[in-house]
């Protein structure tokens, strides 16, 4: 979940930059505020911000206002979003490049706005955003859907009508899914197969034992076996 601020004064705007977003993705949570107060009260919220759009402009009637450009200079100061894109809405021309200079923009959309503008901007900041995380798995347990980082998982293991999933913390156990299910969700390479019940996280290996067919995890008790009809495939990775 992508979480959005917007700070637009012009209740039209807002109410189009809204909708704009919504048809974006249903993964954009939007955080609205339309004044420089409402925007502050947000910003020292418990919550992590991706993505920022903000009117430079917060009094039409005064066209010196920068509150947005000032607004955005708070932000810039708190040390998690020094790299965070902030994308200023203006009317005026001349401010885009005060704010360019001073705040490191992602880029400025001038108003009137069109919706492949907005989109245009939102999609490449949900793409980045999404090379930069985790990769991560959606699975079901006791009826509740949750998110899993595939780093949290240390290894796979096949149990009667569904699999183990051995966490950093805990273990989870995922009633009528297959290994070859769970697999097919993470991506190619990340997990070694190395018995019919089990698959390791690579990046969870300390070595393979190809003498006594285990696999050693890295801060873990644990040991994995290797199935006979595996330990050929793996001996190779090994050697290779």
């Amino acid at each position: 979940m992508t979480h959005v601020l917007i700070l637009e004064d012009d209740r039209e705007s807002m109410k189009a930059l809204r909708q704009i977003l919504a048809d974006c993705s249903e993964d954009i949570c939007v955080h609205a505020a339309v004044s420089y107060e409402e925007a502050r009260e947000l910003l020292n919220q418990d919550i992590r911000y991706g993505l920022f759009l903000l009117d430079v402009n917060l009094d039409g009637k005064n066209r010196e206002d920068i509150g947005g450009i000032l607004f955005a200079r708070e932000i810039r100061e708190q040390f998690r979003y020094t790299f965070t894109p902030v994308v200023m809405v203006t009317a005026i021309g001349a401010l885009e490049m005060q704010a360019y200079r001073e705040l490191h923009c992602y880029q400025y959309i001038m108003k009137p706005f069109l919706p492949e503008q907005v989109k245009e901007v939102v999609d490449k900041v949900l793409s980045k955003e999404r090379q930069e995380e985790p990769p991560a798995i959606v699975v079901k347990r006791d009826g509740v859907n949750y998110q899993v980082k595939c780093t949290d998982i240390r290894y796979i293991e096949a149990i009667h009508r569904g699999v183990r999933l051995h966490l950093k913390n805990e273990n989870w156990d995922l009633p009528y899914v297959t290994m070859k299910q769970i697999l097919a969700k993470i991506p190619d390479g990340m997990f070694l197969q190395c018995h019919r019940v089990y698959a390791v996280n690579r990046l969870e290996v300390e070595y393979y034992d190809m003498v006594n067919r285990i696999v050693k995890l890295k801060d873990c008790a644990d040991t994995v076996e290797i199935g006979v009809t595996y330990k050929a495939e793996i001996g190779r990775l090994v050697s290779g």
